[in-house]
C-alpha cells in the first residue's frame, strides 16, 4: 500500500477526553469518510489499562473495527500492565511494537502521537 494513504495512530495517553474526542473521532471519521485507506490505532503504555477496564472505550473499539480501523497494542506494555488477555478478548491484535514503529519513523508512512 502507498505510504501517502496508510495513517497509524500512536495512541500513549489515557486522558478520557482525548481518547474519545481525537484519538477515536478521527480514526473512525478517517475510514468512513474516506480520508485514509489504511488506519491503525497503536495502542501503547497507559492507554491499555484504560481499554481493558473502560466499557466506554471497548465501545468505541468495537464501532472503529466495524469502520475497518486496525487496532493493536504492544505486548510488552500489555504484559507489564496485566492487560494482554483482556484486550486479546476484545480482538486487538497483541504484539512487539518497538521495531515497526522505528520502520515506521524511518519511512514515508504517517504518524500522529497522542
Amino acid at each position: 500500500m502507498n505510504d501517502k494513504t496508510k495513517l497509524n495512530i500512536l495512541w500513549t495517553n489515557d486522558n478520557l477526553i482525548t481518547s474519545e474526542k481525537m484519538v477515536f473521532m478521527y480514526a473512525i471519521n478517517a475510514k468512513r469518510k474516506e480520508w485514509w485507506d489504511d488506519v491503525t490505532i497503536i495502542i501503547w503504555g497507559a492507554p491499555a489499562k484504560l481499554v481493558s477496564n473502560d466499557k466506554k472505550i471497548q465501545d468505541l473499539i468495537n464501532e472503529a473495527q466495524s469502520e475497518g480501523v486496525h487496532i493493536t497494542a504492544c505486548k510488552a506494555c500489555t504484559d507489564q500492565l496485566g492487560v494482554t488477555k483482556i484486550l486479546e478478548g476484545l480482538n486487538i491484535e497483541i504484539k512487539y511494537w518497538g521495531e515497526t514503529l522505528t520502520q515506521i519513523l524511518k519511512s514515508e508512512e504517517k504518524l500522529i502521537t497522542i
